[in-house]
């Protein structure tokens, strides 16, 4: 049986015990690096493919992995998955962050690469407000709505918050992220804010602090807004780079960590173009997209004006 043949079975690549079965034999994590050499030079092709000019909507995620560097640490890997015009889902690419949180360089680096590949353009980014990005966002593609992620925002809400008060919580959450209009949903956080904030102060800040970057989607019509604060696909690729990554204590380098995840995301590519697939009703969305944004989807490979 071949390496990469070994790699591509089921979930080999993030499942030691199935490479122990293969081979009758104990393997340690370093020996599995080894095996998945195989794939590194597809990897790096993978890594530096050309990409769509424009995407309507870019998501930018996290996940975090434990990396050897002279000490073991906590590092994060940056995911950013586009959707292309068909609505098609694609990871477009991973990228290993620093020990100690992000910066300004790490975000620049990272969208002058997806810049470099192609991507002149992009309507809707969607981010955890980690700090720095969204100004980096707007530095890259100057027309962009950065969008905060209302998923992530309302799980780091229910952080601060008492599980017997998360059902009421979250059923308020919803009323100021469904509200039709801005100022509807302005009205809503305040009602939020008075029967919250004496007693989860940290909370109500952290709807305050991502406002302004909140509250873009709430012009968009509802088969837009569905398309921001709807991100199965991301969530569902982060719950495979979890099973990838859980059975390992930590990864020799920063390239042993990137290979497990890109063969997470290449295990789910049989027979699709990408491994997280079609947004549902995209007809209508894209119709939605064409009349907010039309001269720029018309014209994708024009670059964003300055």
């Amino acid at each position: 049986m071949g390496r990469v043949a070994v790699c591509e079975r089921h979930d080999s690549p993030r499942d030691p015990q199935h490479l122990e079965d293969v081979y009758e034999t104990e393997i340690s994590p370093d020996t599995i690096s080894k095996i998945t050499d195989a794939i590194v030079d597809e990897l790096t092709d993978w890594q530096q493919r050309p990409l769509e000019p424009i995407y309507p909507v870019l998501l930018i995620d996290a996940i975090v992995v434990k990396i050897r560097d002279g000490a073991v640490a906590n590092r994060p890997v940056y995911v950013a998955m586009g959707v292309t015009l068909d609505g098609e889902r694609d990871v477009l690419g991973m990228w290993v962050g620093p020990t100690g949180g992000e910066g300004a360089k790490q975000w620049m680096n990272m969208l002058t690469d997806l810049r470099n590949r192609g991507v002149v353009d992009a309507c809707i980014v969607c981010c955890d407000g980690l700090p720095g990005l969204p100004d980096a966002i707007r530095a890259i593609w100057p027309r962009a709505d950065v969008q905060t992620c209302v998923v992530h925002l309302v799980r780091n809400s229910l952080r601060y918050a008492s599980k017997k008060d998360w059902s009421k919580i979250t059923k308020q959450m919803r009323l100021i992220y469904t509200a039709p209009t801005v100022d509807a949903a302005h009205d809503r956080l305040e009602e939020f804010a008075d029967e919250w904030r004496d007693q989860y102060p940290a909370m109500i800040g952290a709807w305050e602090r991502a406002w302004d970057d909140f509250v873009p989607f709430l012009a968009f019509p509802p088969e837009l807004r569905k398309l921001v604060y709807t991100t199965n696909a991301i969530e569902s690729l982060n719950a495979r780079f979890r099973r990838a990554t859980r059975q390992r204590g930590h990864f020799p380098t920063e390239q042993a960590a990137l290979k497990i995840l890109y063969l997470a995301v290449r295990s789910h590519q049989e027979g699709r173009q990408n491994p997280t697939g079609r947004v549902h009703g995209w007809k209508t969305v894209l119709n939605a997209l064409t009349v907010h944004y039309g001269d720029r989807l018309t014209n994708p490979g024009q670059p964003a004006e300055q």
